[in-house]
């Protein structure tokens, strides 16, 4: 593929992910919709989760300037749909109207709406009207009943605060924010990885929530000036691990929780690539070939939609054994996250630079590399 059709690709992708679920949420018909027969006991979350996290995926392209032809037409529509769905989404009259209120999930997914208000504070968060807003803002504050557990629903918690604030609230609540960034550097682990909770996981929280969060709560207030260099230093290099993690055939390790989120495993990896802190030594060609490559050999497995264009659980199409009890169909949509970079513009050189080897495909073809190095704090 040249420049300009690796990413049309990307687009096309993401628009094929999550065009379902914004046409139902048009035609407030999501819950309706949205495939329940598997793990049927989690449906009352699942539209709320589909909705959440394919937003906060979108969301830098939805919030992207500068844009022409047949995309920004695109973009512009999108947008729109987007916005529209978040108003489905809080409106007490809504048969879309989703659930905030329950102890548990909500909070989860109502954090992951937040991020996405956060990564498109124009376009999304800045362009809601007044009655929507106010909805909004209920309903995230509706998800404060429950209490985050010692792991990385902290921060889950301070995203939700975080978007308060951003929304103009003046009740949202400072401390929860403190709380969760405090908490993490008691558990920095050392090497760009974070313990979930006070005990080092081997699985991609660390990608999923963790350091995306951690990133953008430090982004977003002053408060925590003083720690941005080192969660920005500590983020920098956990990417810079992702990258290695890709195969010269563009697999990864299968780890952990929560595998069926196929490529949002590369969240951290693709918000480097955004807000341009990828290591040094990583050049942004570099990590688009490698990402490429990842959710072409995901996207040519048979099986990963139903016949309706739903996602099914698994890595490499159909592999239900794959998913805990949490899983449902709402649940896969975190796959949205590798496609963060389509929030810089094509002459990014993240889009605009010739083709380049990543990492592995380097060694493994022969060539040379510096040695890699440890963090040290």
């Amino acid at each position: 593929m040249n420049l300009a059709e690796q990413r049309a690709y990307w687009l096309d992708t993401m628009l094929k992910i999550g065009t379902p679920v914004l046409t139902a949420l048009a035609d407030r018909e999501l819950a309706k919709r949205l495939p329940s027969d598997w793990n049927p006991g989690r449906s009352r979350f699942a539209p709320l989760e589909a909705f959440a996290r394919l937003a906060c995926g979108m969301a830098p392209w939805l919030e992207l300037e500068g844009l022409a032809g047949e995309e920004e037409r695109l973009r512009e529509r999108y947008a729109g749909m987007m916005l529209g769905a978040v108003e489905a989404a809080v409106d007490p009259d809504s048969p879309d109207r989703m659930d905030f209120a329950t102890e548990g999930q909500p909070l989860v997914d109502a954090a992951f709406l937040a991020h996405a208000l956060l990564r498109a504070p124009r376009r999304l968060a800045g362009a809601l009207n007044a009655g929507v807003k106010m909805n909004l803002i209920a309903a995230l504050k509706m998800t404060r009943r429950t209490v985050p557990g010692t792991s990385n629903w902290l921060c889950f918690s301070a995203m939700v605060e975080a978007t308060l604030g951003l929304l103009g609230d003046p009740d949202y609540d400072r401390l929860r924010v403190a709380y969760a960034i405090r908490s993490f550097e008691a558990w920095y682990k050392g090497d760009g990885a974070y313990g979930d909770g006070p005990d080092f996981h081997w699985d991609y929280y660390n990608s999923f929530v963790i350091h995306p969060m951690l990133v953008d709560l430090v982004r977003q207030s002053d408060d925590y000036a003083e720690l941005r260099p080192a969660i920005l230093r500590r983020a920098r290099r956990y990417a810079g691990i992702l990258e290695r993690m890709i195969s010269p055939e563009g697999a990864y390790p299968i780890v952990g929780r929560s595998v069926t989120y196929r490529f949002g495993a590369f969240q951290l990896l693709s918000q480097a690539a955004l807000q341009h802190f990828l290591p040094s030594e990583l050049q942004p060609a570099q990590v688009r070939c490698a990402l490429t490559a990842v959710i072409r050999r995901v996207m040519q497995a048979p099986g990963n939609f139903d016949e309706d264009g739903w996602l099914r659980p698994g890595v490499y199409g159909w592999q239900p054994g794959l998913a805990e009890p949490y899983i449902n169909t709402g649940s896969l949509y975190l796959c949205a996250a590798v496609f963060l970079p389509l929030g810089l513009p094509p002459e990014d050189p993240f889009w605009s630079a010739p083709d380049a080897p990543w990492t592995a495909k380097i060694i493994a073809s022969g060539g040379d590399l510096a040695a890699d190095h440890a963090l040290q704090e």
